[in-house]
């Protein structure tokens, strides 16, 4: 189960109501290829930001009633009306993706997790829409797992991402442990490293327990589901653990293995979190 935040997306999955799928991966077809636009090929930094634009002006359109969209956009404007789904969210990944042309380092934990905000949590957001539990504290708890997620996935791909010239680790963090954002893979920084990714995957587990009780207030396959996911993460974090923080030599994935561990820990998951559920939240 890897942790990124689309790749994640349930498409295609037996949990997933069958009415439910094309509507799914409608929205995962915007996100994945606007995502690639930000992401893969050659394309200059100007290219892949006309082409984000182009996205929002489709958007645009859809939110003015047009009827003649290319196919990806004509499948995304029947969910906006089969659901009345708003488009926010899918600007907000807009958003996301043209900050990820160019910007490569975030000052703060704060600016992070508002990077967060729009990269990971409007998926989250359109899930509950789509199965009509978006209440208030089911769209903060989904938050918070969204979140936790992506800064899951940025602890595991360290390595990927500076190869790509982004750091993805705050760069208060990085000061707090003296670690020059030129040096993290310097032999020298490896007992300060250690105790960086220490704090920060500390920090993305209790960030991602404290929107848990998510996944035991949802009912049946969109529950189950949840649990799992939340419990590849951890168990992804777990890993991170497991290879004493070397995200440079050893990258954390799960291994067929994993998955079983990762089933009985979401059949356990109720008893296992029931001392964490605080009234209100259950």
């Amino acid at each position: 189960m890897p942790v990124d935040h689309y790749e994640n997306f349930p498409v295609a999955s037996i949990l997933l109501p069958k009415r439910l799928r094309p509507a799914v991966e409608a929205i995962y077809a915007f996100a994945r290829s606007a995502d690639d636009l930000a992401d893969e090929g050659d394309a200059t930094p100007e290219q892949r930001l006309t082409a984000l634009t182009a996205y929002e002006a489709a958007l645009d359109r859809i939110g003015q009633g047009a009827t003649d969209h290319a196919p990806m956009f004509e499948r995304l404007a029947q969910v906006v009306r089969e659901y009345e789904m708003p488009l926010r969210p899918l600007y907000d990944l807009l958003s996301a993706f043209k900050q990820d042309v160019t910007v490569s380092r975030y000052a703060s934990y704060e600016a992070l997790l508002d990077y967060c905000a729009r990269s990971a949590n409007p998926v989250g957001y359109m899930m509950l829409h789509l199965y009509g539990a978006a209440d208030e504290d089911n769209v903060r708890d989904s938050d918070a797992i969204c979140s936790a997620l992506q800064i899951i996935n940025f602890l595991q791909d360290v390595a990927i991402d500076l190869h790509k010239e982004r750091i993805y680790i705050p760069l208060e963090d990085l000061n707090r442990y003296a670690i020059s954002p030129a040096a993290l893979e310097h032999p020298s920084a490896r007992a300060r490293w250690r105790s960086l990714m220490r704090f920060e995957v500390d920090r993305a587990r209790d960030l991602m327990l404290s929107g848990a009780p998510l996944a035991l207030r949802l009912p049946g396959r969109i529950g189950f589901e949840l649990r799992l996911v939340v419990q590849g993460g951890l168990r992804i974090l777990d890993a991170i653990e497991k290879v004493e923080y070397d995200v440079f030599l050893h990258r954390p994935k799960l291994a067929r293995r994993d998955w079983w561990a990762i089933l009985w820990a979401a059949v356990r998951m109720k008893k296992r979190m029931r001392g964490l559920l605080k009234p209100g939240r259950a």
